[in-house]
């Protein structure tokens, strides 16, 4: 039975914010309308498109968590805590509320208001409008003269919608659709959505497909009256989708108001909570918030860093591990890095030198081919060439960033991807807060850098990362100057197939989870400051 909320309530007055992931930034879409729209005050807009200059629009996902911006990057304020286990395995999967309602009821006001009173990061707001169908030539010429029904079941691309939610809902990484309502057509380029918690998914049809209700963990239905609906879709298309106000009536009555009563309108039962007059039932949405915030403090599962410490102890290095040969060089620059008393521009000197032998230590492993190249004498030479796959650098900042100067002097257009990872005092769990990758990464050699390692738990969550991106296993090279045979262990536990390259391996970590005998906190160290009480060791240079 749904619980409907009659209540109305007053309006909480603040803007969810923006989300830049990866390759690309969601831009927040115009609101299908609020609560407090009456007809006097809806109809009290132009609504002819000679007043109202005609808007390129397309319809969108976005992500809202709490942000830090600065002029390069966008570093989430509240962290996502691990979404898998010590074996790399995925226990959590995303909560996902579904929106139903008529077109302009609201829905997308309600997810915003939703999102606002959540107050949890990495909350992602998945439009239904973005898995139109493509359109044939002569579904062009119809959509054109406004007689393509846009509210049909048969409009929509229920077989993609659902792929894209099942990954989204398993925590994968997905390329959402961006659907351009002037041109009736599909844009090029694609957004690229990851890392929720919780998934807002908002459509007219949302509950009309049996296996779209299947991924619904909460489903909610926005009933607003339908003269308020008509007054918002005059508004909205008008102004923002260029349309003309005789066209926007045509269609409204010969496709939009059956499809309501043939196809929305008897989906309510199925609904868990009704909601009268969307973004002003504030009791409703408190309703949803608490529900929502119970479900998910019922899946939390917190990581024991001890079991993960002592996991190994006694275990011979695994053979996924390749460590430098100990060269007299070699161990001559370990020294004077190791050094309490070294200068940092001989730290900084030495330990470039020793990432620059590193990463050419770690190209070997890649696959080459054999190629006959002719000399300028005229002979023949036998030799190796790489074999035609890509190779993408990922740096877990900030201490795995000075690697990549090392990486870029070897590797020519080398693509480079980054990934901030801190603690969370109060859990002693990893947190991701930020991460910016290539496009089309999934097929790369991956390449991912870390000054040191200590437990692993950075390392563990950022490859997960990379697999949650599609990124093989096999592909993924570990690299680091120093690792704790803790942090080895770890890794190639969770993911065996993921190779491990370092110079040297440390034998024991003490009860702060440094490496000892180690070589201190590399990146104050390197970059000559004092390690914030909040950033994630991994991040200055120790790995938890």
């Amino acid at each position: 039975m749904a619980l409907t909320m009659n209540q109305a309530a007053v309006d909480v007055g603040t803007q969810p914010t923006e989300k830049a992931d990866e390759d690309d930034r969601s831009v927040p879409r115009s609101d299908s309308g609020s609560g407090d729209d009456s007809l006097d005050s809806l109809l009290n807009c132009p609504l002819t498109s000679s007043l109202s200059p005609r808007k390129r629009t397309t319809s969108q996902s976005k992500t809202e968590p709490p942000l830090l911006r600065t002029n390069k990057r966008t570093i989430y304020t509240a962290g996502r805590p691990p979404w898998y286990n010590v074996t790399g395995t995925t226990f959590k999967e995303a909560f996902v509320i579904g929106l139903c309602g008529g077109s302009a009821s609201g829905k997308t006001t309600v997810a915003n208001k939703i999102i606002e009173a959540l107050d949890v990061p990495w909350v992602v707001l998945l439009s239904m409008d973005s898995f139109y169908k493509v359109l044939t030539r002569e579904e062009q010429e119809l959509a054109s003269r406004n007689e393509y029904n846009f509210d049909h079941p048969e409009a929509f691309d229920f077989e993609l919608l659902v792929t894209v939610l099942r990954k989204l809902k398993k925590g994968k990484s997905v390329k959402v659709p961006v659907y351009d309502f002037t041109s009736h057509c599909r844009r090029k380029d694609w957004k690229t959505v990851y890392g929720a918690n919780v998934v807002i998914f908002e459509g007219i049809l949302a509950f009309a497909n049996k296996e779209l209700l299947k991924l619904l963990d909460m489903k909610v239905f926005v009933d607003t009256d339908s003269d308020i609906r008509l007054v918002r879709r005059l508004k909205r298309d008008i102004s923002e989708r260029g349309r003309d106000i005789n066209g926007v009536i045509k269609q409204y009555n010969k496709f939009v108001k059956p499809a309501f009563e043939q196809y929305i309108e008897p989906t309510v039962p199925v609904a868990d909570i009704v909601v009268p007059r969307g973004g002003e039932n504030f009791v409703a949405l408190d309703l949803i918030v608490q529900h929502v915030h119970s479900q998910l403090e019922k899946r939390k599962q917190r990581w024991d860093m001890s079991a993960l410490a002592s996991a190994h102890q006694g275990q011979p290095l695994p053979e996924t591990l390749s460590v430098m040969e100990s060269t007299p060089q070699v161990r001559g620059m370990h020294t004077i890095i190791r050094n309490k008393d070294t200068n940092r521009d001989e730290f900084i000197f030495y330990s470039k030198r020793l990432m620059r032998l590193l990463i050419e230590h770690a190209l070997s492993f890649l696959p080459l081919k054999p190629v006959s190249v002719e000399t300028p004498q005229g002979a023949f030479y036998e030799g190796k060439r790489l074999s035609g796959q890509r190779i993408t650098g990922v740096s877990i900042l900030r201490a795995g960033e000075t690697m990549e100067q090392a990486l870029m002097a070897v590797c020519k257009d080398i693509r480079l991807g980054k990934i901030l990872i801190q603690t969370n005092h109060d859990t002693g769990e990893p947190e991701l807060h930020y991460l910016r990758l290539p496009r089309d990464i999934s097929e790369d050699y991956v390449i991912l850098m870390d000054s040191t390692v200590s437990t692993g738990a950075a390392a563990l969550m950022a490859v997960r990362v990379l697999l949650d991106h599609d990124v093989q296993e096999e592909k993924i090279f570990l690299l680091s100057l120093l690792m704790a045979e803790m942090g080895v262990h770890s890794v190639a536990y969770a993911f065996p197939r993921v190779r491990i390259i370092t110079t040297a391996v440390d034998k024991k970590v003490n009860d702060q989870f440094h490496i000892i005998p180690g070589i201190g906190n590399f990146g104050d160290r390197y970059f000559g400051t004092d390690a914030p009480s909040d950033w994630y060791e991994s991040d200055e240079g120790m790995d938890y």
